[in-house]
């Protein structure tokens, strides 16, 4: 008996005014992307960066990234787009889904690389701070497979199976380990413990974005053993897997070795930038700078008016001290010639 269970969307495509497709899985990825930018923006802020250093970078970043994810996707399933009965123009189609993390990655950290150069910015201190807004963006965007049906796990009696009801390509209706789901609460909890760990460790020259990567590839390899979906396999396991092993240990092998050659954090993260304070949590405090220039002048203003106070009352005193020498002097003259006439007389006598 079905007692409960995750429905699937009936359809992915939704239509604006019966002309503008809009697609739900092309939606998730451009809101992950607006969530990213949004965060790591607030970070790298706090870290002493200029507001929108992150956004001009990501210009950059986001297409090459898009590129990258597509290109791993079609050659590691090359056979969705280029085998017998396929049409290979398919492998342009985007928006109908397929983008893999692994190829969007590498080509993103080449155009954040260019971007970074281009503001004289250093790509690890970039990483770091764009780090959990990365894993966010990951969340959301895998509620797009969602929306096309796909990337389901293995068959499940569970109440929060994924009822899968499309057959095309493939699929056969039934109910099914929502894998996409695992993976979104997987990035979310790898977006907070990277906050976590960069807040008390204080990580720095790119281990903040390395341990988002270790972390991330610990989840992906247990959930893309659950996967059914098709898949090309080595040793008896599928390569997402195996490439989730080699970069979840690159990954900590580069966090091991950085920490020994480059302890704690970057002091200047975007050159030219005004530094700021932080809070506790991390979010800069914006500093008003006329204020604190007025500060300043108030300062020492009252630290003039104290020192004019002070040379009035040492010019007072020692006049004071002047006229009562002079008076004393005057006052012992008329004793003095006194004197002097007794001792006159008793000469004469």
């Amino acid at each position: 008996m079905e007692i409960a269970y995750i429905p699937s969307p009936s359809r992915g495509v939704y239509e604006l005014f019966g002309v503008i497709p809009l697609r739900g899985y092309a939606f998730c990825i451009i809101i992950g992307v607006f969530v990213a930018v949004w965060l790591g923006n607030r970070r790298w802020i706090a870290r002493g960066g200029r507001p929108g250093t992150v956004a001009d970078i990501a210009v950059w970043a986001v297409p090459f990234g898009l590129v990258g994810g597509r290109l791993y996707h079609v050659i590691t399933d090359y056979q969705l787009y280029f085998s017998e009965g396929q049409d290979w123009v398919d492998a342009f189609k985007i928006w109908e889904g397929g983008l893999g993390i692994w190829g969007a990655i590498a080509f993103g950290a080449v155009g954040a690389w260019i971007g970074c150069r281009s503001r004289g910015v250093p790509l690890p201190a970039w990483a770091d701070a764009l780090a959990p807004g990365i894993a966010l963006a990951q969340a959301i965007g895998r509620w797009g497979n969602w929306f096309n049906q796909e990337l389901y796990g293995r068959e499940t009696d569970l109440p929060w199976a994924l009822h899968i009801t499309s057959s095309t390509d493939g699929r056969v209706p039934g109910y099914y380990h929502p894998t996409f789901l695992y993976e979104s609460l997987w990035c979310i909890g790898v977006a907070v413990l990277v906050i976590w760990a960069d807040r008390r460790f204080k990580l720095g020259h790119g281990r903040a974005f390395a341990l988002y990567v270790a972390a991330y590839c610990a989840g992906r390899f247990w959930i893309e053993a659950m996967r059914v979906d098709e898949a090309h396999h080595f040793l008896g396991m599928r390569l997402n897997e195996w490439t989730s092993i080699v970069v979840f240990l690159l990954a900590v092998l580069y966090i091991v070795l950085s920490a020994r050659s480059r302890p704690g954090r970057e002091e200047v993260v975007e050159p030219g930038a005004s530094d700021g304070d932080t809070d506790d949590d991390g979010a800069a405090v914006k500093l008003d700078k006329k204020s604190e220039e007025k500060d300043s002048e108030d300062e020492k203003s009252e630290a003039k008016k104290s020192e004019d106070a002070d040379e009035k009352g040492t010019a007072k005193t020692e006049s004071e001290s002047d006229s009562g020498s002079s008076e004393s002097e005057t006052d012992n003259s008329p004793s003095s010639a006194e004197a002097k006439d007794e001792a006159e007389s008793a000469k004469k006598a």
